[in-house]
């Protein structure tokens, strides 16, 4: 918007200025050319008494005087032929003829300039045409000489400040429209991501003003949905506690310790659930809409965790970390946790207690981070997995759907397959760089 605004404004004081100055540069000239003209007028006044007195070595002394300077160009053509002073063209014969004939002054356009002609009575009563000489006055067109040059170059130099007030004139008008308007949609772009960005001051016209308001209004209004969102489910939480408690109390008192052992691992499935789903809501309110972590330190932090656990089983677990330095990924610590428990969950409950495990963190072709996880187990079963498949361990209870909904939402993808290396399970999620 502001560079169209600069440049509209440029466009069109740069045709006002050109259908002002042009006009005026010619006029300029034709002034010049004017004041030639009456100068010319004067030195033919001048020119005339000479020629009247006769006196031709007078005259001679005169013309060349009077044409040693850079003005007009003076020269008495006699009846007979005789001229003294330069040489007129031939094709201004015919005219001279005329204004002798006639009696009559004249001035005439030819190349270069204009020409004054004006017939010398002698002093007789009657001059015969054949004895009037004419006073011929050249006068040369305005060229580049310096007063007319100069007067351009003032024209110029206006123009140009004209124009340079009309454009900085335009930036800054276009930059009282672009700066808030900026302002706003960089606060909207930070919304969710950096919590509770500064909310810019309410400035511009009244539009970009009127704009503001609405936007602020809109983000309070939206955080109190939020907000109650969260109270709710918080509620409902605190609510399924309490019967939560029944059952377990119930539970424990069953007879039967196979019952005990199934409904008391449903219960702490369903537990885990709801504490999943709380944790999920209120995600946004610690992570901002969209979360960014440093991928490698977070998964090897993770993996490490489970080493214990392999060493009690005798488990082979190799972490690689094929990466240097920290690679920032969009996607918030706690689903990059969840991440990693749910693949090694699945390995754990579903090989062998002897199995061996491979955990690669690398570089993602596109950028961000990528994690593999093979096994030497019986592989994974047909069928789609990710939708139906759910961990059975306790960590999160929703399965290889978290998985593919980490790498989907950060911009990545989930690849399931058959490894080569240890002849099992092979699962690779590329998270996207944050």
């Amino acid at each position: 918007m502001r560079r169209s605004l600069f440049l509209t404004v440029a466009a069109a004081t740069t045709m006002v200025l050109l259908a002002m100055l042009v006009p005026m540069a010619v006029l300029l000239r034709s002034y010049v050319l004017e004041d030639r003209l009456a100068q010319a007028a004067l030195e033919v006044q001048a020119t005339e008494t000479i020629v009247s007195s006769g006196d031709t070595g007078r005259i001679n002394l005169y013309l060349e005087a009077a044409n040693a300077g850079d003005g007009p160009l003076t020269t008495v053509v006699w009846p007979d032929g005789r001229t003294i002073g330069p040489e007129p063209a031939a094709a201004e014969a015919t005219r001279i003829a005329q204004a002798r004939a006639t009696g009559t002054a004249r001035v005439d356009d030819v190349d270069g300039g204009s020409v004054i002609l004006v017939p010398v009575s002698l002093g007789r009563s009657t001059a015969a045409a054949d004895e009037t000489p004419v006073v011929r006055v050249f006068v040369p067109a305005p060229g580049w000489e310096s007063d007319l040059v100069r007067s351009w170059a003032i024209l110029l130099a206006l123009g140009l400040v004209l124009l340079a007030g009309a454009l900085l004139l335009a930036d800054r008008l276009g930059r009282s429209f672009v700066t808030p308007m900026r302002d706003l949609a960089s606060y909207a772009a930070r919304l969710g991501v950096d919590g509770h960005p500064t909310v810019p001051p309410p400035g511009g016209p009244a539009e970009v003003h009127e704009l503001g308001v609405a936007l602020h209004r809109l983000v309070g209004r939206v955080e109190t949905l939020l907000e109650r969102e969260r109270a709710g489910i918080a509620d409902v939480s605190h609510r399924l506690r309490t019967p939560m408690t029944s059952l377990r109390l119930g539970v424990d008192g069953l007879a039967s310790p196979d019952e005990r052992a199934r409904l008391g691992a449903d219960l702490d499935e369903l537990q885990a659930t709801v504490d999943a789903v709380v944790r999920e809501a209120r995600r946004s309110e610690r992570e901002g809409l969209t979360g960014v972590v440093d991928g490698v330190s977070v998964l090897a932090e993770r993996v490490g965790w489970w080493v214990p656990l392999a060493e009690d089983q005798g488990r082979p677990l190799d972490l690689r970390v094929e990466v240097a330095g920290p690679v920032v990924v969009r996607a918030g610590a706690d689903d990059l946790v969840a991440l990693v428990d749910v693949l090694l969950d699945n390995v754990f409950t579903h090989t062998p207690d002897d199995a061996a495990v491979r955990v690669v963190v690398g570089a993602a072709p596109k950028g961000g981070v990528r994690l593999v996880v093979e096994d030497a187990g019986p592989g994974l079963p047909d069928g789609d997995v990710v939708d139906r498949g759910a961990s059975r361990g306790g960590s999160t209870g929703l399965g290889l759907s978290i998985a593919d909904r980490t790498a989907s939402e950060s911009g990545g993808r989930l690849e399931l397959g058959r490894s080569t290396r240890l002849g099992g399970a092979r699962v690779v999620v590329e998270l996207g760089a944050g």
